[in-house]
């Protein structure tokens, strides 16, 4: 991997609204995975890798880990659609956040989302990891405050 002065591992990012993730690679050197849109799984995507480190501004920007998990999952409910305990909470959310065309959402509610948006990023994440997609990883949830 090429020394980036800064740049710590795992790094976040959200590249055109799409969630991406700058990993080390076992070697020591530096993978980059994408949402996919089809499958909510992780794309490889390491031809992104220098678009992000140097992109300035623009519609590429940097994220905290919480803000990713967030981000994974307002994508994955937007995009996806199933059956199952994690798509009933997709539905659970979009029902309380649908109250934000009306009204803000009281402090409570926000941090109802954020919670739920936490638990199904962990959960869709170990479906993943089960499935062996090499990209999953629900310690970011997890971690996640």
């Amino acid at each position: 991997m090429e020394s980036t002065p800064g740049l710590v591992l795992p790094a976040y990012s959200l590249y055109y609204d799409c969630p991406v993730k700058l990993v080390e690679t076992p070697e020591g050197g530096m993978r980059a995975w994408r949402l996919s849109i089809d499958h909510g799984g992780w794309s490889a995507a390491n031809d992104l890798i220098d678009e992000i480190l140097f992109a300035v501004g623009g519609e590429i920007s940097m994220v905290p880990p919480g803000e990713f998990v967030q981000e994974v999952e307002k994508f994955r409910a937007c995009y996806l659609s199933g059956n199952g305990p994690v798509f009933a909470l997709y539905a659970t959310v979009a029902a309380i956040t649908a109250t934000e065309e009306k009204r803000t959402l009281t402090d409570r509610e926000r941090a109802l989302v954020r919670g739920i948006r936490r638990k199904t990023f962990v959960m869709f994440e170990e479906q993943l990891r089960q499935q062996g997609d090499p990209g999953a990883d629900p310690t970011v949830g997890q971690a996640d405050s």
